[in-house]
């Protein structure tokens, strides 16, 4: 019997340390799976940290790829050129018309819409033939102005030279000098600003490619923003030979008086209102003034004699040809092409006479005639 106790008693310490080494065991494995779990997910935030900043590197990047452009040497440049161990034959040296630079030993470089590192590259191989160890430092001394297209939706599409000085050309606005590298408000402005059907949120930058291959890429840029929210990343500089194709809108932007009182558009237009207002004539309006709002700049029409569902607008198109579209005044209409257009410069706007007016005019123009015998016959009447 006291075996038996014995082995009892050895067997539940036996099965004790068992359990407590179980348990212990699996504090531990807890305490462990807790901190890979913490450290994993602090791991797991720290890695999505870190892909989320270089998602947000990519976007700056593809968003101010165009601004990172190099700068492509032309005509008109002067070029530094220091060779350190040949100083005699460093110095300045301008770009001639035809794209080349007149090099010591080496002659004539073709250096046209080359980055500075290509045309680097290029002159030291060359120099690489006649010297030892041919280092040199290559920099744009004095750029020359660049030469800009601009086409589409503007008042005056074509080619403009832009400096770091620009003043600009918007009819009704003061002279204002822009000082510093042009962007593409710049030469907007030059170009005396848009049209009233320019797309401001699709404008679109062409630009070369350095290299001899006369390679192009495009890229759009939303001018509302650069408006609106004040974004400049939107105002790209510009460099020679951009082309900046203003497309035409769809539809009228709701806020189209606003774009019309921003420093893109020209400040004032030209209109004249003829027919039967109480000032009939030319008026200078602000740009982009509805049709309602000019014929009551004009005094508004004339009480019966006007017709105010018979509204003409004739406008001078870009071909030659003119347009007339008929409107009905009507003092609740929004800014819209339908029923209460926005006016260009040199439009007429023509408010027709009333039928009661017409038939007034036709009493008159067949009385006329005869009112001077009729007065007669009455004055002789008279003296009887």
């Amino acid at each position: 019997m006291g075996i038996n106790l014995k082995k009892i008693k050895i067997a539940f310490f036996l099965i004790g340390n068992l359990i407590c080494f179980s348990f212990t065991n699996y504090l531990i494995a807890s305490n462990s799976l807790k901190q890979d779990f913490v450290y994993g997910e602090k791991n797991l935030q720290v890695k999505n940290s870190a892909t989320t900043t270089k998602d947000l590197s990519e976007i700056n990047d593809i968003s101010n790829s165009f601004q990172k452009d190099y700068y492509l040497i032309g005509p008109g440049d002067k070029l530094s050129l220091t060779l350190f161990d040949v100083p005699e034959f460093s110095g300045d040296y301008s770009v001639l018309n035809d794209g080349t630079i007149q090099l010591p030993l080496i002659k004539t470089i073709y250096v046209n819409n080359l980055s500075i590192k290509q045309a680097s590259k290029i002159i030291e191989d060359k120099y690489r033939d006649q010297l030892l160890r041919p280092e040199l430092h290559l920099i744009v001394k004095e750029p020359r102005p660049i030469l800009v297209s601009i086409i589409g939706e503007i008042e005056r599409p074509g080619i403009y030279s832009l400096t770091n000085s620009e003043q600009s050309n918007l009819a009704g606005t003061p002279k204002i000098t822009n000082n510093g590298l042009p962007t593409i408000v710049d030469a907007i402005q030059k170009a005396g600003g848009i049209t009233q059907n320019a797309n401001l949120s699709d404008v679109i930058i062409v630009r070369k490619l350095p290299g001899f291959e006369n390679e192009l890429k495009t890229t759009t840029v939303n001018l509302l923003d650069l408006i609106f929210e004040g974004d400049h990343s939107q105002n790209l500089f510009l460099f020679d030979g951009d082309v900046i194709r203003l497309t035409k809108a769809k539809v009228l932007p709701p806020n189209t008086m606003k774009i019309a009182r921003a420093n893109l558009s020209p400040s004032t237009i030209n209109v004249n209102v003829i027919g039967e207002v109480k000032k009939p004539g030319l008026i200078n309006l602000s740009a982009n003034t509805p049709l309602v709002q000019a014929v009551l700049s004009a005094g508004g029409p004339l009480a019966w004699r006007a017709n105010k569902g018979n509204i003409i607008l004739m406008r001078v198109n870009e071909n030659g040809t003119v347009t007339k579209k008929r409107y009905k005044i009507s003092l609740s209409e929004n800014v819209s092409y339908e029923k209460n257009p926005p006016l260009k410069d040199k439009d007429i706007v023509y408010v027709r006479s009333s039928a009661l007016n017409k038939v007034s005019r036709a009493l008159g123009a067949v009385t006329e005639p005869i009112s001077p015998l009729l007065n007669a016959v009455t004055l002789y009447k008279l003296l009887e």
